[in-house]
């Protein structure tokens, strides 16, 4: 998982088919959560949990949202990056959250309902006490009774741009709803309230800060009641002030709102927020802010029926299905609209701009979301992951450079190496970028070949100048930081690998485009990973400024890598595993090696204990080990590393163990989601369908845990408009692959292409007891790509 890391937890999942549930159905805990669908069928907003992933820093949201919105109204508990299921206490409802983010990231304008006289404007100190066994969620509501304050009923919903509230109140004349402008889950720079007639209330906030400290930016708020209050005011640090109208801060700020619940207990709110100014929050308030609560609610869980529905299962436990569903759920959450209502957004130039012919999105945790999410969209969502897409592209001609970890309007240069590339090749490959071809390609172009200027926010490949004259990126251990965010020098061996790796990618972008010189000096480049190779051990290995190898040579205790390990970055070769493999002594002994490194005889015995006792250590815990992380970025395309070693059964079974860490619980995620990585990870792989190299239209295959998945695509980019996944009779004892057909012809090799799921309409897997030989075969597993030998 991208970010620096906290606390240390744990998480789960099973192997295949009715043994994965039943091992997931064995669990203890109490989750409160949307109803279960009945066995004949029913809504698939019935299936998910919203509250998986927040307990044991998953740190996943409950909260209400729609698929993609810039409104994600959700509770605060006290946690680092907004709700813990272990804490007993609510400071607010806010309305910006980011899926299974690893620092404070969020969390503008917490609202509370309370009621008495307001003696606390801390509200770690005002937070309302609540119970699960009075809590429910479920796509695009959240519902909670807070205990605290004679009992008050809150719920929640959204639209794309707004949050709606209801809360109903004892019977009481002092009925207040706070809006604390001054706290959130980042820094608070200064905020700004108003009091702008009986029933509005409008805010700025300034933050900053993610992990490290970052350029600020603003949210605008304004939230309109349904009836007029009965009194209001606001407070600036301890003072509170009745009947003020307006005041600016840099410290702890907020207003209230008051009102007499005797006769009508129930008070709505409505939220709208903008990025770009106060007027774009109210015209967002007046495109969305329209109707009842419940109608809004009823939409955003149809507009979720629908982006569920593009997934069908059979077969497999209910369990499975829910926890599959909710994957697949918080899948959608991320990348999130950045443009207004009309069309309006802040570009990174910190200029105002206008989208026209598309929706600007924001968000951007590239580091992650390249290696599963961004593919799992390209699939199921391509006109969105077009126009994301697109707003990558006009933060390179807004800013002058395209981005790495990008948040709201602002760079925070969060993690490193070069994941733009693959994601923005990706589009290109999966066909999202016509008529920006060769725009993309300058870009990417610019970003690979040189180094941003001081003056700009983004580092960039901030050691390109070392790697294009040296080959590698030197490890230099405290070297200080030029800009805010992680640095390429303090990872110099993982750095490496990513910049040849997004070579690669970038390589047969330009062969496709004609531009060969430059394919052939970027597929030279793509070799790169050899230059850190140290042969006296075996491994990748860091290199200083004179090219000497640096740090422990003991591959479990190895420095200069981001996250891991020489264990686990060793795998990160995905443009050329054969080259790769050759280097450690060719398959029999990368067959040993990743024997070894996923404790395979092991995990045949017992895949459950093995993947929970012997993997994973801790969502936080990357160093000085030996084993695959299933908990972290780095290792994602591992399991998948056998298709090239000639045993594909080996990652059935690797896969399907890690599967066992995903469950229907708040602690049912694998470190920290990161906008959906994680959870698109499960998505894919339970269809058995997998993006093995990144920034390419390659997807891997292992068995499937359902019997039968059916697609409903996009017609515009995969003419047939659907694509069916079947496996009639997998489980955990039939899980190995003996043949594969597509549309009835008989394939043997490992993988598909995007070509392949648009001009196919069946893939069908033979499952039995034992390995076959399918797959086997010299050429079965995925060729290099964008490498000199791959062309």
């Amino acid at each position: 998982m991208s970010w620096l890391r906290r606390r240390p937890g744990r998480h789960r999942l099973r192997t295949a088919g009715a043994v994965l549930a039943a091992a997931l159905a064995g669990s203890t805990l109490t989750v409160p959560a949307a109803q279960a669908a009945p066995p004949g069928g029913g809504p698939l907003t019935d299936l998910v949990n919203p509250f998986i992933g927040s307990r044991n820093d998953g740190n996943t949201y409950p909260g209400a949202a729609v698929p993609f919105g810039m409104v994600q109204l959700s509770p605060d508990t006290g946690h680092t990056t907004g709700y813990d299921y272990d804490d007993d206490r609510i400071r607010g409802f806010s309305s910006v959250h980011a899926s299974g983010v690893g620092c404070g990231l969020g969390g503008d304008l917490p609202v509370l309902p309370t009621t008495g006289d307001i003696t606390e404007t801390d509200y770690a100190k005002y937070a309302s006490a609540y119970r699960h066994d009075d809590e429910s969620a479920r796509p695009g509501y959240y519902r909670v009774g807070l205990t605290s304050y004679g009992g008050i009923t809150a719920e929640l919903t959204a639209t794309a741009r707004t949050g709606r509230q209801r809360y109903t109140f004892p019977a009481t004349d002092k009925a207040n709803v706070l809006l604390n402008t001054g706290q959130s889950l980042h820094r608070t720079v200064s905020t700004r309230v108003e009091v702008l007639d009986s029933r509005t209330i409008r805010t700025a906030l300034t933050g900053r800060g993610f992990c490290q400290d970052t350029e600020p930016y603003t949210v605008y708020t304004i939230t309109r009641f349904d009836r007029p209050f009965a009194s209001y005011g606001t407070w600036d640090g301890d003072k509170v002030t009745a009947g003020s109208r307006g005041s600016t801060a840099n410290g702890r700020h907020g207003a209230y709102a008051r009102f007499d619940t005797r006769k009508d207990r129930t008070v709505e709110a409505t939220t709208a927020i903008s990025y770009v100014d106060a007027a774009g929050a109210a015209r967002n308030l007046r495109a969305e802010g329209g109707g009842s609560f419940d109608r809004t609610r009823a939409a955003a869980d149809a507009a979720w029926e629908r982006r569920l529905s593009l997934v069908r299962t059979q077969g497999g436990d209910r369990t499975l299905r829910r926890t599959f569903y909710s994957s697949l759920y918080r899948s959608f959450l991320a990348p999130n609209i950045g443009s207004d209502a009309d069309g309006r957004y802040t570009g990174w130039d910190r200029k105002i701009h206008r989208a026209s012919g598309f929706t600007y999105y924001q968000n951007w945790s590239l580091w992650d979301t390249y290696r599963t999410q961004a593919q799992l969209l390209a699939l199921l969502a391509p006109r969105e992951s077009r126009d994301m897409a697109l707003s990558v592209l006009r933060i390179d001609k807004e800013s002058g450079w395209l981005p790495k970890w990008g948040y709201g309007t602002v760079e925070t240069n969060i993690m490193t190496g070069d994941p733009v590339t693959p994601f923005l090749t990706n589009a290109y490959q999966q066909g999202l970028l016509a008529g920006h071809e060769e725009e993309a390609y300058a870009a990417l172009r610019k970003n690979a070949d040189g180094v941003p200027p001081a003056g700009s926010p983004a580092l960039g490949r901030e050691a390109d100048a070392e790697y294009l004259k040296a080959g590698f990126v030197p490890y230099l251990k405290g070297r200080p930081h030029t800009k805010p965010g992680d640095s390429d020098f303090d990872h110099g061996a993982s750095a490496t690998l990513e910049y040849a790796l997004s070579d690669a990618m970038l390589a047969q972008m330009a062969r496709d485009l004609g531009h060969t010189a430059d394919a052939d000096r970027y597929a030279a480049r793509a070799q790169n990973y050899r230059r850190i190779f140290d042969r006296s051990t075996g491994f990748f290995r860091a290199r200083d400024a004179e090219g000497a190898f640096t740090g422990p040579a003991d591959p479990a205790k190895s420095e200069g890598f981001h996250e891991g390990t020489a264990w686990q970055y060793q795998w990160l070769v995905p443009q050329d595993l054969p080259g790769m493999i050759g280097l450690i002594g060719g398959k029999d002994a990368a067959d040993r090696r990743l024997d070894s490194f996923f404790a395979y005889r092991q995990l045949l015995a017992d895949p459950e204990k093995t993947a929970r006792e012997v993997w994973v250590n801790g969502p936080y815990d990357y160093y000085n080990a030996d084993k695959y992380n299933p908990q972290n970025e780095p290792d994602l395309i591992a399991p998948y590393t056998y298709l090239s070693a000639g045993r594909p059964w080996k990652t059935t079974d690797v896969v399907h163990a890690a599967l066992t860490l995903f469950t229907d619980t708040p602690s049912g995620m694998t470190g920290n989601d990161d906008l959906g990585t994680m959870s698109a990870w499960m998505v894919l792989s339970s269809i058995g369908v997998f993006p093995v190299q990144p920034g390419t239209d390659s997807w891997g295959l292992s068995t499937p845990v359902f019997d039968r998945v059916d697609l409903t695509l996009d017609r515009r980019y995969f003419p047939a408009g659907h694509f069916t996944v079947a496996a009639p009779g997998t489980s955990s004892a039939d899980r190995y692959i003996q043949s594969v057909r597509l549309d009835g012809a008989a394939r043997d090799h490992t993988y598909l292409t995007t070509g392949d799921l648009r001009t196919g309409r069946e893939l069908a897997f033979s499952v039995g007891p034992k390995p076959s030989r399918w797959g086997t075969g010299d050429r079965a597993a995925p060729p290099p790509v964008g490498t000199s030998a791959g062309r």
